[in-house]
């Protein structure tokens, strides 16, 4: 009992074995929602780095190569272009390259570009308000006028001027493993939008309240469909284009990189190196279907569960209910608590992780058993210790004697 009382409180034991139980069930879910056929991620590979370094060099290409495509691409209509490619500074060195894909930004009202969000620690070195941000809106009556943010916006006017920005921040867990999507950052009272949310809200897509939701995972990397960079850019540029016209029409496109030397994957429950741009495309989709999964932090009806099962493993025992059949109820209730817990996984939004019951149950039955156990054992011992050394003071004879009587003979 204090145990599960600590470790509601402050100790959290349970915590990371819900993050395994989790990652375990979410790998072998039988109902597995299907990626968004709306959904094409336009991959910077490396074939297209390979493809693409005879004309335009290595990585980062000169970003009128970007604003090309973009060109091109526009003209089938896309519901939306994301850049998953973070533009960080000017490229000095070509700066008619820039403003060629500055022009191509202005001509479009449904691109969207990443802002990364920087160090906390850093914010004071910055210059930049959130109220200069454009998509940043005030949670209160209460956010801070002159605190500042450091953040890096894209050096592109066009991409300011049209507002739509976002965080492409992405925040593992303790252990490293990518889970939960924040929705948006809350800095000095200034809600600062991921750009799944700004997408989210130029589409009209449902919004939640949450800051930060689990991943609905759509399956293991690359289950979404790809496309190269470098076989679509060459053929929107060709003259006589082999792909469909209509391949992006009414279509979320996300530029972005499974590339291992660009470096953007994380470890996530499916994979140890599941790329970034697929995590942004499931935040995305579960954005549009408003399916996140919910997780709810009862912590006091967990821990009243927590305690009824170790009372009545403790009530049992102390019964003397017998072996068998408390193993029998202890594994059907163990059994029934974590099948509740891989159905709400699979048939609902909401996921309901009652791993801590299961842990500290277990933990206490098995203290309990081999206590039992040694107890019933060290019991034995002393009774034949105690019949041993009484042996060569008591002597008993025990005289068995059976007597059969007819009761048809009468006595004299």
């Amino acid at each position: 009992t204090l145990l599960s009382l600590a470790d509601t409180a402050f100790l959290h034991v349970t915590a990371n074995m819900r993050q395994a139980t989790f990652d375990t069930m979410m790998r072998y879910r039988i109902m597995v929602s299907k990626p968004d056929p709306d959904i094409i991620i336009v991959d910077i590979n490396e074939a297209s780095l390979a493809a693409m370094a005879n004309d335009y060099g290595r990585w980062p290409w000169p970003r009128q190569v970007l604003g090309e495509f973009l060109e091109q691409i526009e003209k089938q209509k896309p519901k939306a272009v994301v850049f998953d490619i973070l533009f960080s500074d000017a490229d000095v060195y070509n700066p008619d390259s820039d403003a060629y894909f500055n022009a191509a930004i202005a001509a479009t009202n449904n691109t969207f570009f990443p802002i990364l969000r920087l160090d906390p620690d850093s914010d004071k070195l910055s210059q930049i308000k959130p109220a200069m941000i454009p998509g940043v809106s005030a949670l209160s009556d209460e956010a801070e006028q002159d605190a500042t943010v450091a953040v890096v916006l894209p050096p592109f006017a066009a991409a300011i001027d049209g507002g739509r920005l976002g965080t492409h921040n992405i925040y593992p867990d303790a252990d490293g493993v990518v889970r939960n999507y924040q929705i948006y950052s809350d800095d000095y009272g200034w809600k600062l939008p991921s750009i799944s949310a700004r997408l989210a809200r130029a589409e009209g897509w449902p919004e939640t309240d949450a800051q930060q939701v689990l991943l609905n995972w759509r399956g293991p990397p690359f289950s979404y469909h790809y496309v190269s960079f470098s076989d679509v850019f060459a053929d929107l540029s060709s003259k006589s284009k082999k792909r469909p016209a209509n391949e992006f029409t009414n279509k979320i496109v996300i530029v972005g990189s499974t590339a291992s030397s660009l470096f953007d994957s994380k470890p996530t429950p499916l994979s140890k190196i599941h790329p970034g741009v697929e995590i942004m495309a499931t935040a995305m989709d579960n954005m549009k279907h408003g399916d996140f999964l919910r997780f709810p932090e009862a912590r006091v009806p967990f821990l009243l569960l927590t305690l009824a099962v170790v009372w009545l493993t403790a009530t049992a025992f102390y019964r003397n209910a017998g072996r068998a059949k408390i193993d029998l109820l202890f594994g059907f209730s163990q059994f029934i608590l974590i099948g509740i817990s891989y159905a709400t996984i699979n048939f609902t939004d909401t996921y309901v992780n009652l791993t801590g019951p299961v842990s500290i149950g277990l933990l206490y039955f098995t203290i309990a058993r081999i206590y039992s156990s040694a107890t019933s054992k060290a019991l034995e011992q002393n009774m034949v210790r105690i019949t041993l050394e009484r042996s060569g003071e008591l002597q008993a004879t025990l005289l068995l004697i059976r007597l059969d009587v007819n009761k048809n003979i009468v006595p004299d």
